[in-house]
């Protein structure tokens, strides 16, 4: 059984871990324009990757943006099809979510594929909007109370 290891984006080079599964998931498996993928917005954003312990390959990644001093936004959450189903998901909220207590955020909030809309609420995630669609893809706001 493989193992992972969490890891808090610390360069450009585990940045460059982050995009390769995005553009994985994102672009390549569900048609997502680069431009839309990659939006500039990295670089205001805590990133963690998930990888392998026997190859170090990076097999999943999100990222935490600020909205104001009590809201963070978790954004590209994304693991790889093969490793889904593993508890990678819910690894990297937890991670994201501490990231947010760290810095004083008393709420959550995403924009969540209604695919996974499920997922999301057995972390304790409220969906708080209608559907809307984002990069061509159905979504819901969700949030949770940290």
């Amino acid at each position: 059984m493989t193992g992972y290891v969490v890891r808090r984006v610390d360069g450009e080079a585990t940045l460059a871990d982050a995009h390769d599964v995005r553009r994985t998931v994102f672009i390549e498996e569900q048609g997502v324009s680069e431009a839309e993928e990659m939006d500039g917005r990295d670089d205001e954003a805590t990133h963690v990757v998930v990888y392998e312990t026997d190859t170090d390959r990076p097999v999943g990644t999100a990222r935490v943006r600020y909205v104001d001093d009590e809201t963070a936004k978790a954004e590209r959450v994304a693991v790889r099809a093969e490793h889904r189903g593993e508890g990678l998901g819910r690894r990297l909220m937890e991670h994201l979510e501490a990231e947010a207590r760290e810095q004083g955020c008393s709420t959550v909030d995403l924009h969540a594929q209604t695919a996974v809309e499920e997922f999301y609420a057995s972390l304790g995630y409220e969906t708080v909007s209608d559907e809307f669609l984002e990069a061509g893809i159905p979504h819901v706001e969700m949030e949770k109370e940290l």
